[in-house]
């Protein structure tokens, strides 16, 4: 999908995101726009959705300040204390877990989540791996994962000191703790059961 009226090398903010039509998804990082279609596929929507599911479980059992959301959820990633509208990043992660309540407002979340969740595909998996990972540790983002359906793989950054350190490799049937969670559990096997081919036999995600 093209932009209509805006100039590719042009910068963009969190105040012209808001000017754009309802039915298009974006994501700024850093003032350039990157397009959210198509939509994702049903293997994409299969993994989050189960993640989303244990870490939901969890939360509604254990209780507490934190909160789970699922794309579409506008997460606006400010430098420094400027107004919603000159901010020039702003992405829709798969997961986000927010503990900080103060944070969230009408429009979704400002500052850096708790947890984020990315399931990346061949035509995410560049900017998930680079451009979302330098993002998310200079704003602070405590845990980040990066989940690959193919080849069922998740890794699992931490922030240390500022940076994420070396990461911890999961697959199939690993569990994974949630490192913001004294005892939650990811259960990788029900994350990634019947995993088939998606209708088009490419099996992209």
């Amino acid at each position: 999908m093209t932009v209509p009226a805006r100039k590719p090398d042009q910068k963009y903010t969190y105040g012209d995101y808001l000017a754009w039509p309802d039915d298009e998804r974006w994501e700024l990082i850093n003032g350039v726009p990157y397009s959210m279609t198509p939509a994702p596929s049903r293997r994409h929507q299969a993994v989050t959705g189960e993640i989303y599911r244990q870490i939901a479980n969890y939360i509604k059992t254990n209780g507490g300040p934190c909160q789970v959301y699922v794309a579409p959820f506008d997460v606006r990633l400010p430098k420094g204390g400027e107004k919603d509208e000159d901010i020039d990043t702003v992405v829709q992660p798969d997961i986000v877990v927010v503990c900080d309540r103060k944070k969230l407002d009408p429009r979704g979340l400002r500052g850096a989540p708790d947890l984020i969740v990315e399931v990346v595909s061949p035509a995410t998996a560049s900017k998930d791996k680079r451009d979302k990972f330098l993002l998310y540790e200079r704003s602070g983002v405590r845990e980040y994962w990066i989940v690959e359906p193919q080849p069922k793989l998740v890794t699992v950054f931490t922030l240390a000191g500022g940076r994420y350190g070396r990461p911890d490799v999961y697959a199939e049937p690993d569990q994974i703790p949630v490192g913001i969670f004294p005892d939650c559990i990811i259960d990788l096997a029900a994350v990634f059961a019947d995993l088939e081919p998606d209708a088009d036999g490419e099996g992209e995600e």
